[in-house]
Order: structure tokens, then C-alpha cells, then sequence
């Protein structure tokens, strides 16, 4: 009897000959990304290259002018709304500066998609909030305040509980560390790493956070001229010949970066 064949693995998100436009404006073009299972990408890129674009455009937010977008296996946009609805189940999302509801309470917050998207009772979901609240390292006491109580570092800790709320495979980061203090941001670092070890996640990150793509980043991927110009581990990556990589690791920052890095601390070893 014949050998079945090899079961073939889907990879959480794939993108092939992605175009994006506003007018006449061309922002992507013949755009290729594929991320693996289990792993933390790093996205990258100067000002104006659509990072936050091309995560909207892969979650469903946006449709693709040209190429196609695949995530979980699915084109979001091709699926009738239940099926769509199902996959949107499985992808965490944090946006920039947290996107939380300042009328609502921590709690409240992660308890919006919990009971838009579940059976469970507002009683069973308090519960549920209360565990990823734990889950995302904030103290208990954070769970009845407001946005506007919160430390920015509290409030990335909220919003990241509100999106592990359905348990997804796939967590989307938008510049998480933005805007917070070194000691806070590798605080971030190393619970998002804990998170992926522990949670088995698919990380899909935009960042412009050097030590980040340092501390939990498995590739890193560069957008520039209007696509990924390279997508590699960050050794590779950093020796690319493209003139804004070479700026963006080997400027100030970048040398400062990898001179940190490369002297062994807890966080690097």
C-alpha cells in the first residue's frame, strides 16, 4: 500500500503580490510575507512604509487592491460572515496606545469580546477577565480602574489582556513598547516571550523598538521600497546592503543597540 502523503503544513499568515493604493498613491507593491507557526516576526520600516497598513490589511480591516492575503489558512474577505467570524475568533489584536473603551473598566474592556463572542455569562466572563488580567501581569486592583487610571504601561498590559481574551493563535502587536520607559518596555519584552513559550503563539509584531527585535524576535522583516525587502533572523537582516537597514542598525541607536546586546544580562542570555 502506497505511503499517504505528508500532511502539509498552512502557514498563520501568508501574503503574495500584495498591492495597496490611496489614489494615486502607491503605499504597497508585489509585497510578499510568510509567517511561521509558534514564531515572533518583527516588522520594520521607516515612516510612511505601511506597517500599520499591512497589519490592517492581513487582520481584514482593509481589502487588498491586487494579490491575495491568507490568514489561518482563509481569505477573510471571500468567506461568507460566520466563517469569517470564526477566524476573526482566533486572532488577538492590540492596537496602537491600546485602543481600549475609556467608558468601560479594565475588566469591562476584555469582557466585550468575551460576551460578544461566547456563551458565557457576565458573571463567568468577569471571571475569565480576571485570569487574563493575571495572565497579562497586571495587579488585581487594575481591574475595576479606567484607561485614563492607568500607567501607559498598565494600559499596554489591559489592552494586551483584552486580546488574549478568546485564547487566539495569532496575536498582532502595533508598536507595543511605543512610548514607554526602557525598564517597562523590556518588562513587555519578556512577558510577550513568556506568553509565546507558554501559549504556543504566532506573534506578529510592528516595532521600531531595537532592543525588542533583539529580546524576543525569532525574524524580522523590513519594509522598504514599497515591499519586504528582507525577511531573516537579525543577524542577517542587520548585514543586508539597503541603505535604510544599514541607517536603522548601524546608526547611533543601532550601534548602542548591539553593543547592549551583546554583553550577557539576564535579559540576553
Amino acid at each position: 500500500m502506497p505511503a499517504a502523503p505528508a500532511a502539509t503544513t498552512v502557514a498563520p499568515i501568508a501574503v503574495c503580490d500584495l498591492g495597496t493604493r490611496f489614489g494615486a498613491q502607491v503605499v504597497h507593491e508585489h509585497l510578499d510575507l510568510q509567517v511561521s507557526r509558534g514564531e515572533i516576526l518583527g516588522v520594520v520600516g521607516g515612516s510612511g512604509t505601511g506597517k500599520s497598513v499591512l497589519l490592517r490589511t492581513i487582520i481584514g480591516l482593509r481589502r487588498p487592491d491586487a494579490g491575495t492575503v491568507r490568514l489561518l489558512g482563509a481569505d477573510l474577505h471571500a468567506l461568507p460572515s460566520p466563517q469569517r467570524i470564526a477566524i476573526e475568533r482566533r486572532i488577538g489584536v492590540l492596537f496602537q496606545d491600546g485602543a481600549l473603551f475609556s467608558s468601560l473598566s479594565v475588566a469591562d474592556n476584555i469582557c466585550v469580546p468575551l460576551l460578544e463572542h461566547t456563551a458565557l455569562s457576565a458573571r463567568d466572563a468577569r471571571r475569565v477577565a480576571t485570569l487574563k488580567i493575571a495572565l497579562a501581569g497586571l495587579p488585581q486592583d487594575a481591574r475595576d480602574k479606567y484607561p485614563s487610571e492607568l500607567s501607559g504601561g498598565m494600559r499596554k498590559r489591559a489592552a494586551l489582556a483584552r486580546a488574549l481574551a478568546l485564547d487566539p493563535e495569532i496575536l498582532f502587536l502595533d508598536e507595543p513598547t511605543s512610548g514607554l520607559d526602557p525598564v517597562t518596555a523590556a518588562g513587555f519584552d519578556h512577558l510577550l516571550r513568556t506568553l509565546r513559550d507558554a501559549l504556543g503563539l504566532t506573534v506578529y509584531m510592528n516595532t521600531h523598538d531595537l532592543d525588542s527585535l533583539h529580546a524576543v524576535c525569532d525574524r524580522v522583516a523590513v519594509l522598504a521600497d514599497r515591499r519586504v525587502v528582507v525577511c531573516a533572523d537579525l543577524a542577517t537582516v542587520a548585514r543586508y546592503d539597503h541603505p535604510w537597514v544599514q541607517e536603522y542598525f548601524h546608526g547611533p541607536r543601532g550601534r548602542a543597540a548591539n553593543v547592549a546586546w551583546a554583553t550577557p544580562t539576564p535579559e540576553n542570555r
